[in-house]
């Protein structure tokens, strides 16, 4: 893995010395031009907070997805600080978390720059620009091909498997001492390759107490995306004996086992009575 050089190329903007260049040919190379940019599409969501944006545009043939960060309340400001123990701008929340998990073997989205500005103490905006996973998709979206069809020795043969890599790369990311705290199948993406990255590290942190707390947090939300209709129950105690190495399961397992159901039924029971679809139990 090649070490990225980023260099400061005006106020608080930092930028991935290899594109430079292409942020030239666009004039994007400030913080005023980031938040008057309008040169992609304009990722709307539902729950998206009034002062965050997400624009997905083309730079070079390669697609890269911008996030913007204006005028954050001060009140989610001190509380990213006291999560995340740093005073720091909030689009330096997904940056360092990715770059961080990418020296330890996690794959994450490539970050290509990232800026802010502040007042007095507090952050004013702030912005981060990262690059699209090659070749990849949510699991989200798309399951392998396998879950879909017969249940054939070798299709049987193939879920194991990425079960079992599943298990492996979520218990690679937890040793690094990080928690997601939005752990779902829709922040895990897989390549053609069958390599696994997460997105969407904005709150993930690496919690000094509560430790246990989190790790359950996370399984569990892992837990409630996976389809019902594809992932059976077998699926689900394979993935966890993988994941604590275990052969079989003593009575801490089964106690944590039990926690995570227990979040995952309440989580269900605040979507059901918003009228949402409980993926697990489909």
């Amino acid at each position: 893995m090649n070490k990225q050089n980023f260099i400061k190329i005006s106020e608080n903007f930092h930028i991935d010395a290899d594109y430079v260049d292409a942020f030239k040919k666009i004039d994007l190379i400030s913080i005023d031009a980031v938040f008057q940019f309008e040169g992609g599409q304009n990722l709307v969501k539902a729950n998206l907070a009034k002062h965050r944006a997400r624009i997905q545009f083309q730079l070079d043939g390669t697609t890269m997805f911008l996030k913007r960060y204006d005028r954050t309340p001060m009140f989610s400001q001190l509380k990213n600080w006291i999560s995340h123990f740093s005073r720091s701008a909030a689009a330096e929340f997904d940056g360092k978390p990715c770059q961080m998990l990418t020296q330890d073997g996690i794959g994450t989205p490539k970050v290509i720059a990232w800026g802010s500005r502040w007042g007095k103490f507090f952050e004013k905006k702030s912005f981060i620009v990262t690059e699209k996973i090659p070749n990849a998709e949510s699991l989200e979206k798309k399951l392998p091909y396998f879950f879909y069809q017969d249940s054939s020795k070798q299709n049987l043969r193939q879920r194991t498997d990425f079960i079992n890599s599943l298990a492996d790369f979520t218990r690679r990311f937890h040793r690094t001492g990080f928690r997601h705290r939005d752990f779902y199948l829709a922040h895990i993406f897989m390549n053609t390759q069958g390599e696994f990255f997460l997105i969407d590290l904005h709150r993930a942190f690496k919690p000094l107490p509560y430790r246990f707390r989190f790790r359950i947090k996370d399984i569990a939300q892992l837990y409630y995306s996976a389809p019902g209709k594809y992932i059976t129950r077998s699926d689900r105690l394979r993935f966890y004996l993988r994941y604590r190495q275990r052969s079989k399961l003593s009575f801490l397992d089964k106690l944590f086992i039990w926690s995570v159901k227990t979040k995952a039924w309440r989580m269900a029971d605040h979507d059901i009575k918003h009228g949402r679809d409980v993926p697990f139990a489909s």
